[in-house]
């Protein structure tokens, strides 16, 4: 065989072997069809972490050796190995608009062995024979991960410095569950309402079926009102959880970028927006906030300095993400975090060189300018032939004043139409420059600078993150904060909310929330494979209660009927973090709930 047959013979071979060990991106196609990616994800029961608070056995003395079942409460996390000390309630009420999702949580519990636990779902029927079908009643096990405590907050810490325990959050997908003896385990009930259900009350039942003993049947009543929620496509609240695509290509390690990637981000990127996500958290920089996470943010965008000294951009992984991103629905908005990272350091690739290099240049210099100016122009080219440009931000991240003074002017004298979104402080200088302000909870902004930035078609939301100790999404936060923070916004006048993570997650995010930096929970509101959590549904909740609440005004404005609008708008001024010091999110939560309920009932 002569050297060149025989080279052949051998690259054919390797690439034989690699195809079929599937280690070639096969996702590096710009016009992929993410709807033909179809990964089957299957669903295995997996070890919880031990419970390190070790229960005295004296308290399940008193409790029944078979499985017992009761409706508890939604505000609640029940602890593993405590007895849940319920009084037993076998029966449920709810109440919905069409088109609403709600949600229960029944608890187990038995100080004997009832082997596996399968739960079943049959749907709901009223009495002329109307049916919500079984598929939007779901009934799923809620499982445990270790958490800690807000302690000192912001800051690195060392996990042997906090108090840790188990905190009931994540809602898996197994269809059966092992139950521990002498143990409490959540189940966490949705039932969607559909948009074209007749108004009626529902009843229904839940069963549970153990290994060991009777099954136990668990009985649900719906109330559904005459009103109707839009879709989330049409929330009109601005939520804005960044996504992080790194995090999902190390868990499910998978080659970033590729066919098994984006089905496996497929579904957890359904499930935000079907919460009403609007904005597709891009990287335009390597690092943009240094790596802060355990899955550090690459640059979607690859830059190459070419010999002549001009620049070359490639988009490719960039404009796949968003196509993906629009596939999935969500489509108001592209933030590209950043023209101010954290290290204010940018990577390229030197074509002269042969390698990656950086280059250090702060905001306000000409060296800057010089980098980010031909950028700019790029960048604002491809978008216009995307169609992309009126819905794509320039997006900073709690960047001081002057820097974003110098990064603002130079955007604009490149494209004055070019959009720019800031999560940070209140700087009334540029605020008027900046189309999607969000601000820390801190910050109380007056109504009529927010009726004024409403006006222009502007959005002014808020956040949270490690600072706050309530109202906040760590894992031991109480349930109820996350809706609350709704309910807030919707008192202050915000029409949205940010949270900084998604998806960042942690080594072992179903097992152990903790992180090196921040309280338990900081960085991830769901977990892989799509599996929702309670935070996660409590939030969800909120937004929907803020769009009952629009509706509501909205339907009630000129009618006359003043005095359930005064009693809805009392109410609402209730919501001030200050109040949280003294009186429960859920107390408050609760009581707003029964307002729309009563208000909806005469509309």
């Amino acid at each position: 065989m002569s050297s060149d047959k025989k080279h052949y013979s051998i690259s054919l071979l390797i690439f034989i072997i690699m195809v079929s060990l599937g280690c070639l991106d096969r996702g590096s196609k710009t016009n992929q069809n993410f709807e033909n990616n179809s990964f089957p994800l299957t669903f295995k029961e997996y070890q919880e972490a031990e419970d390190p608070n070790i229960p005295k056995q004296d308290e399940w003395t008193a409790v029944p050796h078979s499985l017992q079942a009761s409706f508890g409460s939604t505000d609640m996390r029940y602890s593993k190995s405590v007895p849940p000390g319920l009084e037993k309630t076998e029966s449920w009420r709810g109440t919905a608009w069409k088109g609403e999702r709600i949600s229960a949580q029944i608890v187990l519990w038995a100080s004997g062995n009832a082997g596996r636990i399968s739960l079943q779902t049959n749907g709901l029927e009223n009495s002329t024979g109307e049916k919500i079908d079984p598929e939007n009643v779901k009934a799923h096990f809620v499982r445990y991960v270790l958490t800690d405590e807000f302690a000192d907050g912001c800051g690195g810490r060392k996990k042997e410095n906090f108090e840790v325990h188990l905190a009931a959050d994540v809602i898996d997908k197994v269809e059966t569950l092992e139950m521990e003896t002498k143990t409490t385990r959540p189940i966490w009930v949705t039932i969607d309402v559909p948009s074209n259900t007749p108004p009626d009350e529902y009843k229904g039942k839940i069963t549970i079926i153990p290994e060991q003993g009777k099954a136990l049947k668990l009985n649900i009543n719906i109330e559904v009102q005459d009103l109707v929620l839009p879709p989330a496509s049409e929330w009109s609240y601005h939520l804005d959880l960044w996504q992080n695509p790194y995090a999902a290509a190390r868990v499910h390690n998978v080659t970033l970028w590729s066919q098994e990637h984006f089905a496996r981000m497929k579904p957890l990127m359904t499930m935000l927006a079907e919460a009403g996500q609007k904005c597709i958290t891009t990287s335009i920089v390597n690092k943009p906030w240094n790596g802060q996470t355990q899955d550090h943010f690459e640059s979607m965008i690859n830059w190459k300095k070419q010999r002549d000294g001009s620049w070359e951009y490639d988009y490719t992984n960039f404009d796949r993400w968003v196509e993906f991103a629009h596939e999935i629905g969500i489509t108001e908005q592209i933030n590209c975090y950043t023209m101010v990272p954290w290290e204010m350091s940018f990577r390229f690739y030197d074509e002269e060189q042969g390698k990656f290099d950086t280059i250090k240049a702060l905001s306000g210099t000409q060296e800057y300018n010089d980098l980010w100016e031909p950028f700019l122009v790029d960048f604002a080219r491809h978008l216009k032939s995307k169609n992309w440009f009126e819905k794509t931000t320039i997006a900073m991240d709690e960047r001081p004043m002057e820097d974003m003074k110098h990064v603002i002017n130079l955007v604009k004298s490149v494209d004055p139409e070019y959009k720019i979104t800031l999560a940070g402080d209140y700087h009334e200088e540029i605020a008027d420059e900046i189309y999607d302000l969000c601000l820390t909870s801190s910050i109380n902004l007056p109504k009529e600078v927010m009726n004024k930035r409403s006006s222009a078609g502007k959005h002014t939301t808020y956040y949270t993150c490690c600072v706050e100790p309530y109202p906040n999404n760590f894992t031991f936060s109480p349930p109820a904060e996350g809706t609350w923070q709704a309910w807030y916004a919707a008192n202050k006048g915000y029409n949205g909310y940010l949270r900084w993570a998604y998806n960042s997650w942690v080594i072992n995010p179903m097992i152990d929330s903790r992180f090196r930096t921040w309280p338990a929970g900081d960085t991830y509101l769901v977990y892989p494979d799509a599996r929702s959590s309670i935070r996660f549904e409590r939030i969800r909740e909120g937004i929907q209660d803020f769009e009952k609440i629009r509706i509501i005004k909205d339907s009630m404005e000129g009618n006359g009927n003043t005095e359930l609008m005064d009693s809805l708008n009392s109410h609402l001024r209730q919501f001030e973090i200050s109040n949280l010091k003294n009186t429960s999110a859920s107390d408050m939560v609760n009581i707003g709930k029964e307002l729309i309920n009563k208000i909806s009932r005469e509309l």
